[in-house]
């Protein structure tokens, strides 16, 4: 990439608009700083895609299916996982897609999933935390955690670490967490990682858990190093989805000529999935490059990052070592 093209990308991620958009994919695409995975690089393994029945979800796992995966939809809704399966089949004819239950919010439904894998499968190469909920008022979850920190955070962690044996029988295994850019404008509430402070806001709950996403990801990384598992972060732009329609109405109507393709904002995710080499773990990427993870001042406070693993690890059950 030409250093006149590098200080333009740093700009245009800066800028937001510019670097989220379609435009800011599109621009970049030109000068990918690796080419694509290679064709049918993941043939005879195995990626499993959380909330893979629509949007961001459904086009990892058919990227992933075209590059020869074998996919697992987990999906709350298997009508709508087996509408995708259907769809992915017929876009890439002889694929093995499986659909399996799995409500990512609901720690006992992360087990019985967990369970059922180890039980059916030898191996796990792809794992990517897609699955995500916006509520307009403060939910909980069927144990009584707030929505979306169980989605984004408590969810990820333990079916991480219960899929670690399967994981670490891989070749080259691969953990992306999808996190949002919105994360930019939230440092991480270890103070107050449920939400239980101040007027609920379903966007900055939103935001506040794709940070602690973020803040996970040197965690997981530094915990699955010995067993060469790779973990990842990224966040794709903004990119035109089922939820971003129902759950930003507003920001959907305003911005829709500037969103992405379901395809184009999971395009990271997919190349983290499959590139060679393995891209360095514990980082944070978009659009295929590195990015920060703290833009605004204001931000950069960590926040108490033990504090914040404790939290999530006693509720969780995952040992903390």
């Amino acid at each position: 990439m030409s250093g006149l093209f590098a200080a333009l990308d740093v700009v245009m991620d800066r800028l937001v608009v510019p670097g989220y958009s379609k435009w800011g994919f599109r621009l970049r695409r030109r000068t990918w700083p690796a080419g694509d995975p290679e064709p049918g690089v993941l043939r005879g393994g195995l990626a499993v895609v959380t909330g893979a029945g629509s949007g961001l979800g459904k086009a990892t796992a058919l990227g992933l299916a075209r590059l020869g995966a074998a996919v697992v939809l987990a999906v709350r809704d298997e009508a709508k996982g087996q509408s995708a399966r259907a769809e992915i089949i017929a876009a890439v004819p002889g694929a093995v897609v499986f659909v399996r239950h799995c409500d990512v919010s609901s720690l006992a439904s992360v087990r019985r999933f967990a369970s059922g894998m180890l039980e059916e499968f030898e191996r796990v190469d792809v794992l990517v935390h897609n699955a995500g909920t916006l509520p307009p008022q403060r939910t909980t979850s069927a144990e009584g955690y707030e929505l979306t920190f169980a989605t984004h955070v408590l969810g990820p962690l333990l079916m991480t670490d219960l899929l670690r044996s399967l994981l670490a029988a891989s070749p080259d295994p691969r953990v992306v967490l999808v996190s949002s850019g919105g994360m930019y404008t939230q440092r991480l509430r270890s103070d107050d990682p449920e939400y239980r402070e101040g007027e609920y806001r379903g966007a900055t709950a939103y935001a506040r858990t794709k940070r602690m996403q973020v803040a996970l990801v040197p965690l997981l990384a530094d915990r699955y190093a010995s067993e060469g598992v790779g973990v990842h972060g990224m966040h794709p732009g903004w990119a035109d989805t089922p939820g971003v329609a129902g759950s930003l109405p507003g920001f959907h109507r305003l911005a829709r000529s500037l969103l992405r393709s379901a395809e184009e904002g999971a395009d990271t995710v997919v190349w983290l999935s499959a590139t060679s080499p393995a891209p360095p773990t514990g980082r944070f990427w978009h659009d295929r490059r590195e990015r920060p993870t703290h833009y605004l001042p204001a931000n950069r406070k960590r926040g108490d990052v033990s504090a914040f693993w404790s939290y999530c690890t006693n509720i969780t059950g995952v040992p903390p070592r």
